[in-house]
């Protein structure tokens, strides 16, 4: 059952209580704005981007006289037309924001057209003479590795002993497999409105989780430094990752024809160019081989890993990193090899997306747990408890990091007990014997999910906090709301150290002239970072406001208490508004900035050892499948997840990620297909052709807890967990159940090869290479 959210009555607590999302409101009765919804300008551009039609060719000729000429045209934008460095790329300078002679994806910005209406941009864009001396073309993972064509070097993390430990080994498995991408689906595309300011200045609103990113690449788009440029926004419908990096082109676009044209210019995309146009979750295929004992044990692992990068390295290298450092998942792995290929095709720039790699890695490690059980002929649930990590042994990764705060032990104990998972399964087998075409599979995995930025310099946050004299509060701070709840909890914070009601903090739009140099909201670091700035900014003005009282009442700073909306001093007690009004008289300044480091992180990106994380979080999911064995068809029935959020800050909040998370997760694994033709072009660009879950799609019985006994054993904020990532990851119970149910349509003889997504047309092939192998 889904923990019940109080009434309004009962939420006036600060953290580690229900709040409701600040937004909620203003969505459901349509108030809430974003930036397509802000006020237009009456001489307000709109524009449009050319897209390449070809995936791998040089630009012989690119004449625009006919855009330029066509009716309510105001300006055209092509590379030869940007006053600075034709890039927005976040690391390696490698993402041109318009193509220069050389096109490597279809749907790649070859020019913007500014119009007076949006109409108008895309019929000249039509107008446009593009010819093409059309090259070879590399689209999928195994092109690439044929091709040896990457987009940065190969990496190899390796401890043990490996060889000897796998050919000494009792038994021993291998395979192969391959994992797809994803695409964001935000409900929000990619937008962004600039408008013109005095002396060359621009202010940009950008749907972006990376306020800071894009000023700093539109300020090197249009040579200015990066004062000039204030990138601005308030919410975002939706992110997940995919606003991380790649917002930058458009905001660069619609700032040049602002600066250009003393105008306001909005670029919005459409479903289809967003599909398009912007990267994905990067798609793998996965060789592993294994040794372990009669007990399932592991003695040594070895996998390959090669992802589809696309044309650039885009952030492809930290989220192969943290493949890697998530192959292990939950389990001690002591003689390990880690291949990694970051291959480069001619494809979009795949990105971030929730998890950032360390789901793909850990859909491995869960196949290879499903494999061992399987060839022992031993219940998967057993295999995983006997390969968990240890508490005083058995404790340190592949990455030489140790597992201090491990709970996957009780956590999925409790699980299998709450859920009923022995028995269920045993009635699972009785309904396969008896169902010819119908059949059941459950799965019970874990999830470990490391917390920080693996590149360490970005584990930092900012917050600015003004109390004014009537007592209520303006909080700014540099994490970014796309509706995971951000904003509501880093309120709470602030509310809890003043002890007033959360009503009084005013929560404003992330915007990079208030907190500057600030990092992308993602890593599931958010509440972590920014909370903690937070405070730090409100114990500034706390420990100014205590001072003043011991000076002011001569009294010991013991004497002073902040209790709700008031505070005592001495015997007497006055109102939080009327003690700041009169430290406001008394010259006692009332607004401070906040910044916090992420602690313990260190990390040799070369050797691959150190602590890379600040703590991990952890949870379980117990799912079971339904398919069809004529068309392939399958359906979750039943999911029971406890998850694992520390000293929950907002309950309410998190077990709406957690139900979130899980679903997103499942539509990656099950029906979500990303297919590209053999010309490169996306076949799948639009709800008719890719399918996101529905609510019908959601089990029928979605059981769901926070794990009680959770604290973090770190210093984190309030004793809280992340919650943004972890809880995707438990959707792999999903696919691996559907994969238990095709195992038993050979009486649970063979593991299926099943690929992800398990859409029908995979499970049918995964049955008819198990009844091939019969």
């Amino acid at each position: 059952m889904r923990n019940p959210i109080p009434s309004r009555t009962e939420i006036r607590g600060k953290v580690h209580k229900n709040h409701t999302h600040d937004s909620a409101m203003k969505q459901v009765m349509g108030g809430a704005q974003y930036i397509d919804d802000l006020p237009e300008a009456k001489d307000l551009l709109h524009m449009y981007v050319a897209q390449s039609t070809e995936a791998h060719a040089r630009i012989t000729k690119m004449d625009l006289s006919a855009v330029k000429a066509a009716s309510d045209v105001v300006a055209v934008y092509a590379a030869e037309d940007v006053p600075g460095i034709n890039d927005a790329s976040p690391v390696a300078g490698d993402d041109p924001v318009f193509a220069e002679g050389l096109v490597e994806y279809v749907g790649q910005p070859l020019f913007a057209v500014a119009a007076e209406s949006l109409e108008a941009a895309r019929k000249a864009a039509s107008f446009a003479v593009i010819e093409y001396d059309t090259l070879p073309a590399l689209i999928t993972v195994d092109d690439a590795m044929a091709a040896k064509s990457f987009v940065m070097p190969s990496r190899t993390l390796e401890r043990g002993d490996l060889d000897t430990a796998i050919k000494s080994a009792a038994h021993q498995i291998k395979g192969r497999m391959e994992i797809g991408g994803q695409d964001h689906f935000y409900l929000e595309g990619h937008v962004a409105l600039a408008t013109p300011r005095e002396d060359g200045d621009v202010h940009v609103y950008s749907s972006t989780q990376h306020p800071t990113e894009v000023q700093h690449n539109v300020a090197k788009f249009l040579d200015v430094p990066d004062h000039s440029v204030t990138v601005e926004v308030r919410r975002m419908g939706g992110g997940f990752g995919g606003k991380e990096t790649q917002g930058a082109w458009f905001a660069a676009m619609t700032a040049l024809a602002a600066t250009q044209t003393g105008r306001p210019a909005k670029l919005r995309l459409d479903r289809d160019d967003d599909m398009v146009m912007t990267g994905k979750r990067h798609d793998f295929v996965v060789d592993y081989r294994a040794g372990f004992d009669d007990d399932g044990r592991l003695s040594g692992v070895e996998y390959t890993f090669a992802s589809r990068c696309g044309r650039s390295a885009d952030l492809s290298a930290a989220i192969n990193d943290r493949t890697i450092f998530h192959a292990d998942n939950a389990y001690f792995m002591e003689n390990i090899r880690v291949i990694s290929h970051r291959c480069k095709t001619h494809t979009v720039s795949n990105t971030a997306f929730r998890g950032f790699g360390g789901p793909q890695g850990m859909v491995a490690a869960e196949r290879l747990m499903d494999k061992i059980a399987h060839k022992l002929g031993k219940d998967p649930l057993e295999v995983r408890k006997a390969n968990l990590y240890g508490k005083e042994d058995r404790n340190v990764t592949p990455y030489h990091m140790t597992v201090e705060d491990n709970i996957a032990p009780e956590l999925m104990a409790e699980l299998e007990a709450s859920s009923d998972y022995q028995k269920r399964r045993a009635d699972i087998r009785a309904f396969n014997a008896a169902n010819p075409y119908l059949k059941k599979g459950i799965s019970l995995t874990p999830v470990k999910f490391g917390i920080s930025f693996t590149t360490t310099f970005l584990n930092q946050a900012g917050a600015l906090l003004h109390v004014y004299t009537d007592g209520s509060v303006m909080l700014n701070h540099g994490g970014t709301e796309m509706g995971q709840g951000l904003f509501i909890k880093v309120a709470q914070v602030v509310a809890e150290t003043l002890q007033i009601d959360i009503e009084r903090v005013k929560i404003t739009s992330t915007s990079t002239d208030k907190v500057p140099n600030t990092s992308a909201t993602a890593a599931s670091s958010g509440s972590d970072m920014n909370g903690k700035a937070a405070e730090a900014a409100a114990l500034k003005i706390k420990e100014r406001l205590i001072k003043f009282a011991m000076s002011h009442f001569e009294v010991a700073r013991e004497d002073i208490s902040f209790l709700p909306n008031r505070v005592k001093i001495g015997e007497q007690e006055m109102s939080f508004a009327e003690f700041v009004r009169l430290a406001y008289l008394n010259r006692i300044s009332l607004s401070a900035t906040g910044f916090y480091k992420t602690p313990k992180i260190h990390y040799d990106a070369e050797n691959y050892s150190g602590r890379p994380f600040y703590y991990f979080a952890y949870g379980a999911a117990v799912s079971e499948a339904l398919i069809d064995t004529l068309t392939g068809e399958s359906k979750i029935t039943r999911v029971d997840i406890l998850h694992d959020t520390g000293k929950s800050l907002n309950p309410a909040i998190d077990l709406g990620q957690i139900e979130g998370g899980y679903i997103q997760g499942m539509g990656w694994l099950t029906t979500e297909e990303l297919v590209f033709d053999d010309s490169g072009n996306l076949r799948t660009h639009a709800p008719s052709t890719y399918k996101i879950p529905t609510c019908s799609d959601r089990p029928a019985i979605f059981n769901m807890s926070l794990y009680e006994k959770g604290e973090n054993v770190e210093d984190s904020i309030h004793k809280s967990k992340a919650v943004g990532e972890p809880p995707f990851m438990l959707a792999i119970s999903a696919f691996n159940a559907i994969a238990d149910a095709v195992s038993s349509v050979s009486d649970y003889e063979t593991y299926p090869d099943l690929n992800a997504p398990a859409t029908p047309e995979n499970i049918l092939r995964a049955i008819s290479d198990l009844n091939g192998k019969e």
